[in-house]
């Protein structure tokens, strides 16, 4: 046999996540019985097809196979079935008892151990196929490696069963943990500048996020941006038509009292489509900029503008071309904020990520003093008077999507958005972005860190929303940190004040709206990250919202030991 020449014809989709669904029975069952498993199939990957979409806005291949797992054949074929359909996310649908060995075992044979499992069933005892989701569960629990179950229910009888709701939005968050999973594997992102302004919270860890995440971290010197900037290489009339369009959305807004001003928010822009192109020249899926102090505020060197308004470009869904996907971008080369947001955004479909400066913490009593100050008393039902808040503020990077409300249009964002001349050591730099986000946008905020000592990755993380303050209070506050930058009042569900700000672990935190608790631990599970929520008033567990513990976990001292385990393995 003569070698073959592969061809130059790429699949885009090579290595992107596939969703496979398939069905276990035993070959001794009736045949109606076995009908109604191909059929429960099909409808499952009915039920997820659209149901899951990549933060580009691309849905999520699903497949399946009608071919039920009875023994070690049928497993060998469906797994055959499924690698040619680059399968790479297994979920089980089990209506009947089975053999677990002679059915999913064998069938995982096929594939890399850390493949994601889901095993779904209703919970019937006619034909007990949740007696086989926790025989096989058991089974692979106790040889180390991680599934999922999901107990939920479907019709006992008739031939066309359908999941219901509650069990397909489990299976769902499931699938959102795992496609961010399996789809990140590969990818890369890249770092302009060195290490974060000596933020050791912030550093890259490079070889420890290929391990553990399987991301690479592409990493330039902001010379190559001054220099394309000083060569002018990045198209003029593309600058000229970012330029108009922010001046169409209110050119009053954008402070600019001298024509050098004007100079360095077209230097801004540029840098932004200079930055664009070199991600997309390297398909990256999220970007980080130093910019201190080298770029712009050290006076020994050249200065250059400020990256805020490309930073902000970046983490939103729109700019002067329309529609776009979030490219998650990190201020000041924050590596492991840059995941954070990238992991957060995946999980939620592609919404947009908030970077914030975890700056003052106003617990209760700072906030009646506020109110006493401005002579506000009708405090009751008042949130922030309740328990504090933090200002959420930092000079890039904020999407202007938290300028409103989640499903606002472009035009009622950038009404509600100003670009003032950047202050302090800035001053000379450019503009700024200011606004202050709505309250009530719900969500999950959160950080990512590293711990040499485990050589293990953990995320800090609780449930948030956001708090509209009054006007002249909001104000205040903004003045107290810095008056140009966007700035979002924060209140976390279960911590307290008092243990937010002590247990923060880096000096940056990041919030996604919309981001449901279940999708963050799942995919916790499947990069065996350790999830801290040491707040006293939060239960273990909360039915309904927390997705239950793997198996594997009880079997081995709890979550964060056997994470412990595993890592070490």
């Amino acid at each position: 046999m003569s070698a073959r020449l592969l061809s130059k014809e790429i699949n885009q989709n090579t290595s992107k996540a596939v969703i496979g669904i398939f069905a276990p029975c035993d070959p001794r069952i009736d045949e109606n019985s076995r009908n109604r498993c191909k059929n429960l199939v099909r409808n499952t990957a009915e039920q997820l097809s659209g149901a899951i979409k990549l933060p580009c806005g691309n849905e999520v291949e699903v497949v399946y196979s009608d071919i039920l797992v009875d023994l070690e054949p049928q497993a060998d074929m469906v797994a055959k079935q499924f690698l040619q359909a680059g399968v790479n996310i297994l979920v089980c649908i089990p209506d009947t008892w089975s053999f677990p060995q002679l059915t999913t075992i064998s069938l995982l044979s096929h594939f890399p151990k850390d493949i994601p499992i889901n095993f779904t069933t209703g919970n019937s005892a006619a034909r007990p196929g949740v007696v086989y989701t926790h025989a096989t569960n058991g089974a692979i629990a106790q040889y180390g490696k991680l599934s999922h179950i999901n107990i939920g229910a479907w019709p006992d009888k008739g031939q066309n069963p359908k999941m219901i709701a509650e069990t397909l939005v489990s299976l769902i968050d499931w699938c959102y943990a795992a496609i961010t999973f399996q789809g990140l594997k590969g990818r890369r992102i890249v770092i302009f500048g060195h290490d974060s302004m000596g933020m050791e919270t912030a550093l890259p860890h490079v070889m420890e996020t290929r391990n553990r995440f399987g991301i690479e971290i592409t990493r330039l010197d902001m010379k190559l941006l001054s220099d394309m900037l000083q060569k002018q290489s990045y198209d003029k009339k593309e600058v000229e038509k970012l330029k108009n369009w922010l001046y169409s959305h209110g050119k009053e807004k954008i402070e600019l009292p001298t024509e050098k001003d004007e100079e360095l928010l077209e230097k801004s822009l540029a840098l932004y489509l200079i930055v664009r192109d070199i991600i997309k020249d390297l398909d990256a899926v999220g970007g980080g900029f130093m910019s201190q102090l080298e770029w712009g505020s050290d006076d020994r060197g050249i200065q250059l503008p400020v990256a805020d308004i490309m930073e902000s470009l970046f983490n939103s869904t729109f700019d002067h071309n329309g529609e776009k996907k979030v490219i998650p971008f990190a201020t000041e080369a924050d590596v492991q904020g840059l995941l954070t947001q990238l992991f957060m955004t995946w999980l939620s479909g592609g919404n947009p990520p908030l970077f914030m400066d975890f700056r003052k913490v106003y617990e209760k009593e700072d906030a009646a003093a506020l109110a006493k100050d401005h002579g506000i008393k009708d405090l009751k039902n008042k949130k922030w008077i309740e328990k504090g808040f933090v200002d959420g503020v930092n000079s890039g990077s904020a999407s202007f999507n938290w300028a409103a409300a989640p499903g606002a249009s472009e035009k009622e964002i950038m009404n509600k958005i100003q670009f003032p001349k950047a202050v302090d050591y800035f001053f000379y730099l450019g503009n700024s972005v200011h606004f202050k986000s709505p309250g009530e946008i719900k969500g999950v905020a959160a950080r990512l860190s590293y711990s040499s000592l485990s050589g293990m990755f953990s995320m800090l993380w609780d449930e948030a929303e956001t708090v509209e303050l009054p006007a002249e209070v909001a104000q205040k506050v903004c003045d107290g940190a810095n008056p140009t930058w966007p700035h979002t009042f924060v209140i976390p569900k279960y911590a307290s004040m008092i243990e937010y700000k002590q247990y923060a672990p880096a000096n940056h935190f990041h919030m996604t709206w919309d981001l449901r608790p279940a999708r963050l631990q799942y995919w916790m599970d499947f990069v065996n990250v350790i999830s801290l929520t040491p707040w006293a008033a939060r239960p273990q567990f909360i039915e309904g919202k927390d997705r239950p513990l793997p198996l594997v976990y009880l079997l081995n001292g709890g979550e964060d030991l056997a994470k412990t385990k595993l890592a070490g393995k």
